[in-house]
Parts: C-alpha cells; sequence; structure tokens
C-alpha cells in the first residue's frame, strides 16, 4: 500500500465517523471537494459504493460499514504502536541479550547489571553465559546485542568498548606452600617445579593466553590439574590442591585476608583488556543505547 492509498482510507475513516464532508475537510483541513474526490477515487479503485448521500449527509453502505471495521483496526493499530514506541522511549522498556563467560559475568558484568536495573527498571535483561569465542559467534549472528569478553588481537566489525583490566597470576594457600617448600627443601622461585599446578582447560582463552607464557619459560603442564570454571579453579586453590593460575582482580578478598598468596614471578605476565563487544554495523537499540550510555558514564564517573 502506498501513501496515497493510505491518505484516501485516512480519509475514509474520518469521513464515516463524522457523516458530514464539510465535518470531515474541517477534521482533515483539507477542501470539501478535497474529501468528495478522495472517496470518489477510493470507491472507483475497489469498484463499490462506500456512502449513501442525501440531504441530511452521508451514511455508511453495508459495503461501507464492512470496510470500515477494517480501516478502524488498522488506524488503531498504528495509533497504539505510537503509543507503546513514545512509551518505550520515555520509560526506557526494552530488551537486551548480553554474552558473557560465569566468571567475567561474577567478577565484571555484575556490578555493572545491579546499578543498571536500579536506573532504567523496565529493561529486560538476558544473559547468554559462554565462553568467548561461542559469544562472538552470538554476536555475529545478531542472537544477542553485546559481548563481554577479554579484548581480542584484532577483530572487525565490532565496537569494543573497555571496561577494565584483569590479570593472570598464579595463587595458592601459605598452608600448601610452606609444606611444599619444606618437604622438598627449595626456595619460592623454585616452586613451579614441583607445585601440583591447575590451569583452565584449552579451550578457554584464557588458558591459551596464558600458554604463551608458560611455554615460554618453559613450566611443564603436562601433569597439571585441569579445571574449565575459573571460579572451581579459585576454590580448588583455596582448597590447597595446588598452585592455581588465576586472574589477581578476582581473589583480591583472598589476597587481602590471606587466604591466598601470589606466587612472585620473575616477569609478570601482562595485563589484558576487558571490553564491551557490539556489531558496528547495525543501529542499538533504544534499550541497548541506554546501556552502552551506563557503562561508559559509570566508567568516567
Amino acid at each position: 500500500m502506498d501513501n496515497n492509498t493510505l491518505s484516501l482510507y485516512h480519509i475514509f475513516k474520518i469521513t464515516a465517523e463524522c457523516q458530514s464532508i464539510s465535518e470531515a475537510a474541517n477534521i482533515l483541513y483539507i477542501s470539501q471537494p478535497a474529501v468528495s474526490k478522495s472517496i470518489k477515487k477510493l470507491e472507483d479503485t475497489l469498484d463499490t459504493k462506500l456512502f449513501n448521500r442525501n440531504s441530511r449527509g452521508i451514511t455508511l453502505t453495508e459495503e461501507g460499514s464492512y470496510l470500515y471495521s477494517y480501516v478502524k483496526n488498522a488506524f488503531d493499530s498504528i495509533s497504539l504502536g505510537e503509543f507503546n514506541l513514545k512509551r518505550i522511549n520515555t520509560l526506557g522498556i526494552g530488551h537486551i541479550k548480553i554474552g558473557v563467560s560465569s566468571t567475567l559475568c561474577k567478577h565484571m558484568l555484575l556490578p555493572y547489571l545491579k546499578s543498571f536495573a536500579i536506573n532504567h527498571p523496565h529493561v529486560q535483561i538476558s544473559i547468554e553465559i559462554q565462553p568467548t569465542i561461542p559469544t562472538l559467534k552470538l554476536i555475529e549472528n545478531r542472537e544477542i546485542d553485546f559481548g563481554l569478553i577479554a579484548k581480542p588481537d584484532y577483530i572487525k566489525g565490532l565496537i569494543l568498548t573497555d571496561i577494565g583490566t584483569i590479570t593472570d597470576t598464579f595463587a595458592a594457600t601459605p598452608a600448601y606452600l610452606n609444606s611444599l617448600m619444606e618437604r622438598e627443601n627449595i626456595a619460592l622461585p623454585e616452586i613451579f617445579s614441583y607445585a601440583n599446578l591447575m590451569l583452565l582447560d584449552k579451550e578457554n582463552l584464557s588458558r591459551r593466553y596464558v600458554d604463551k607464557y608458560l611455554n615460554y619459560h618453559k613450566l611443564d603442564t603436562e601433569k597439571a590439574l585441569i579445571v574449565n570454571s575459573m571460579d572451581l579453579l579459585i576454590e580448588f586453590a583455596k582448597t590447597g590442591l595446588g598452585v592455581g593460575c588465576v586472574i589477581k582482580e578476582f581473589i583480591k578478598d583472598e589476597l587481602d585476608d590471606k587466604t591466598l598468596v601470589e606466587i612472585p614471578l620473575s616477569t609478570p605476565i601482562p595485563s589484558r583488556t576487558v571490553c564491551l563487544a557490539y556489531l558496528d554495523n547495525v543501529p542499538l537499540s533504544t534499550a541497548g543505547k541506554l546501556f552502552v550510555n551506563h557503562i561508559i558514564n559509570s566508567i568516567t564517573s
């Protein structure tokens, strides 16, 4: 349906409700002949008489009444759509979908989500718990709006908003370290040659990143205990099962209360940036814009 046809139906609707050419013309801000001409054109197009005309005005024919019921519903739907759209923009109603690993969700995303939900209670939030690679695939397929990921070295087609840094390190309980050093009669720098090393599985991007460091320093990982979750790895380290390769920022409380001790490294592992990723060629929804602005404002405030 083109704009001209839509205009004809609008004139038809107003005229039917007014039952007067002159009153319809006043409401529509057009001339009476223009109203009559539009109705005639619609009747010719449909090959149907829509109005009965008499000295007291006009009334709908049976066919006109039948058509009016559909036209009214159509324009009511448009009005409802406009109203709801204004309501969405005014109240910030919408839905955003975020992909994130369980660890980044717990330690980095949740604080933002908590404050965002307080400020924008009408926005529905869905979380897809996925590692980085599946998350990037979901973004590419437009199945989610955002991904919270460790910043890749290079990737095109995405806008990346930095939200913080993470640092890989090694930690264990003081009791485990003391027992190992006494048993093997070694100093702390030699710990990696004797410790039970605990690492994430090789499908995890964090493990791939750390592997570069491990391989460069020729640290043996063949007998390492493999865990598929950073949170579980931290718990294993706290239990005293060995030396875990963990994210320093995620064990801050444990380091502060001495539950865990960080193993000093002669060459620290370089920090990584965590970023919010989303497609650069797809316009954000109103809710999406609110979320991005909230993240940026939270970082800069």
